[in-house]
């Protein structure tokens, strides 16, 4: 079975032989009561569907003012420090990562855009002491991403930033190369960037972080490191329409995602692998991981959201996979075409025996890659699925994240959690706290 929606397409054939018919029927019925429940906003969590019509909503006005400020802030700036963790930072990651050239870093005379780095994801002190080393020699600014701007490891990482800034301009030039995303009215980052007339954005409040890449907290960063946002924003809508306009899983592919894996689920496939043959997905897969993790595992249920980027990692996780215990499935994300375009050359000794593909281009070679390894795979007992896309652009990654925050929803609402809260995060915060004497 497979569904194409604006360019997104969802196979599950390699997925169904592993569960009954009968079961397969009920999943799709538990999918549709799910998604009657998010649209008709009756589920749990409720009070955080602002994602929900984000695409649709954003207005023409602050996507100006988001370019602009990233046109201002790249005007005066070798570095973009971007600060923030999970929901806050790995979107706008997974997007930039994947759109940029993977090696930017060594194309300087020809870069037209700043170089976007990250900070307070960690609270490691070697990588924010020699990312304060390297920028002390070049030009930079900062956006910060919390809406309460007092989470530990991002407060850090501001605070340290905004102090070598400060030491760097002085306090009003600092003070003009910082820009704040965070709550409209409330908070201790809101409350100094209203003292220091930081250049802010808002996070609404009905939007948590997770499900945050189509806000400003995605978009600002995006924007700086020099992509287009209007496709990214057009994307999502186009999604955002078209999947509110079909309610039933042979329509759906959302809806058939989230009934495919919890069928899974439900025959003691609790880990699901996102693989990608492309390495510029490594981030995708991050934020992917977090939004599923964080959203469904609660109540000693849900899917372990596992990730790897074949076919570097066939050669490690690869034996596992194809013999180890059958407890996971996978899903995989192909990119249907390349940004570039390079092929294997004729060697006349053909001492390596590639001549065989001589002339054929790596994405083809990639291609079958990735068929033999689904092949391998479900021959060896997992069940996999796949996602696909046109080409890593704007457009087809907001359809793509639009997608998948979507089915997210729908799969947590099928297992009957709160796709919307954390509380297993206050855990260890609160015993770290008391380690730290607070």
């Amino acid at each position: 079975m497979e569904i194409t929606l604006n360019h997104i397409r969802v196979g599950v054939e390699n997925a169904l032989p592993f569960a009954g018919a009968d079961e397969f029927e009920a999943a799709k019925s538990n999918a549709v009561k799910a998604y009657n429940e998010l649209l008709n906003v009756s589920g749990a969590g409720s009070d955080f569907l602002g994602w929900l019509d984000l695409p649709s909503d954003i207005s023409k006005k602050l996507i100006g003012e988001i370019e602009e400020t990233a046109y201002y802030l790249r005007r005066k700036s070798d570095v973009i420090v971007v600060v923030g963790i999970g929901g806050s930072y790995l979107g706008s990651r997974a997007v930039i990562e994947a759109l940029q050239d993977s090696f930017k870093f060594l194309h300087k005379k020809k870069r037209r855009y700043p170089m976007i780095v990250f900070a307070g994801q960690n609270i490691s002190e070697d990588y924010h002491a020699e990312l304060i080393n390297a920028l002390d020699r070049l030009k930079y600014s900062v956006i910060v991403i919390s809406k309460s701007g007092t989470t530990t490891e991002p407060a850090i990482a501001f605070r340290l930033l905004r102090a070598n800034l400060i030491k760097k301009y002085g306090h009003e030039v600092a003070a003009s190369r910082i820009v704040a995303v965070t709550d409209g009215s409330k908070g201790a980052l809101k409350s100094l960037a209203d003292k220091e007339k930081y250049r802010t954005f808002v996070i609404p409040d009905d939007v948590g972080g997770r499900y945050s890449v189509l806000s400003p907290a995605g978009f600002l960063p995006i924007a700086c490191a020099g992509f287009d946002i209007k496709q990214f924003v057009k994307g999502a809508e186009e999604m955002e329409t078209a999947l509110k306009g079909r309610d039933k899983p042979e329509d759906n592919p959302a809806m058939l995602y989230a009934a495919t894996r919890n069928l899974l689920y439900q025959n003691g496939k609790a880990i699901e692998m996102l693989v990608s043959f492309n390495p510029s997905l490594v981030y995708f897969i991050e934020w992917w991981k977090q939004l599923f993790g964080e959203s469904e595992g609660k109540e000693n249920k849900g899917i372990f959201p596992a990730g790897a980027v074949y076919s570097t990692d066939l050669h490690s996780l690869g034996q596992f996979v194809q013999e180890g215990a059958r407890n996971l499935f996978e899903t995989f994300l192909w990119i249907e075409k390349p940004k570039k375009s390079l092929a294997v050359p004729a060697e006349k000794s053909n001492q390596d025996g590639l001549d065989y593909i001589a002339g054929k281009n790596l994405n083809y070679v990639n291609e079958k890659a990735m068929l033999g390894t689904i092949k391998a795979h479900k021959d060896g007992g997992v069940p996999c699925i796949t996602i696909s896309a046109p080409e890593l652009r704007e457009k087809y990654l907001g359809a793509l994240m639009y997608f998948f925050e979507f089915s997210c929803a729908i799969s947590a609402y099928m297992l009957g959690v709160n796709p919307f809260n954390q509380p297993g995060v206050e855990a260890y915060k609160k015993n770290m706290f008391n380690l730290l004497g607070k």
